[in-house]
């Protein structure tokens, strides 16, 4: 699904900011923990207790470009580089935008509310694109579910069914061992692009079961 000219695309420009931002806010001093103890990661994560009383509300937006370490960068924007420079291709270079920042956004307002309803802890710290690439992978297991994917790159299965299994794996990676994973964020993104996609279903019918039956090869 890789696209050779994904350098000069927007899931490129994407992957160079996050990638950039990661490094100027790192040298900057920001460090992820419990606390966010300096002034850089306040600005910058996202924290339910901080946005309920209208606080830090860029946070929304600058939280999706910034990541917890290293390793947190790298999964996202693999992830982000094989599934974003597919579905750019596939919808047009506008709605992939769209898709990108509504479901990321859409997935900090889900955590936020959800945390609050929930009572769950108001003062957690959140960073990440993931919201977003779960989006554009809930777009994808609506408009192509038969689209044959290898889940960490070994275990391969339908689009639908991998989406599924990575939630449900997340899910108990964060109750089983404690890890600090933003379930909800992932939730909420999944659901945009999933909406989304059921959107185009109905608004281009034949369109989209050409690309549903020509993926499913």
């Amino acid at each position: 699904m890789v696209q050779k000219d994904i350098i000069w695309s927007y899931t490129g420009a994407l992957i160079l900011v996050n990638v950039l931002f990661f490094i100027i806010a790192t040298n900057f001093g920001f460090s992820l923990d419990y606390s966010c103890s300096n002034s850089i990661c306040k600005n910058i994560a996202l924290q339910p207790s901080a946005v309920l009383i209208g606080e830090g509300l860029w946070t929304f937006f600058t939280s999706m470009f910034m990541h917890a370490g290293i390793g947190h960068l790298f999964v996202n924007m693999i992830s982000l580089m094989f599934i974003g420079g597919f579905v750019e291709k596939l919808i047009g270079h506008k709605r992939f935008l769209g898709l990108y920042f509504g479901a990321g956004l859409f997935a900090g307002i889900f955590f936020v509310l959800i945390s609050a309803l929930l009572n769950f802890d108001l003062n957690v710290y959140a960073v990440g694109a993931s919201g977003a690439i779960f989006g554009l992978g809930g777009l994808l297991a609506i408009l192509t579910p038969r689209l044959p994917v290898l889940v960490f790159f070994i275990i391969p299965m339908p689009m639908w069914m991998a989406m599924i299994f990575l939630m449900a794996v997340l899910w108990a990676l964060s109750a089983g061992l404690g890890l600090p994973i933003g379930n909800l964020a992932h939730l909420g993104g999944l659901l945009v692009g999933i909406i989304y996609g059921l959107y185009l279903k109905d608004k281009y019918p034949h369109k989209t079961q050409m690309i549903s039956r020509y993926f499913s090869r």
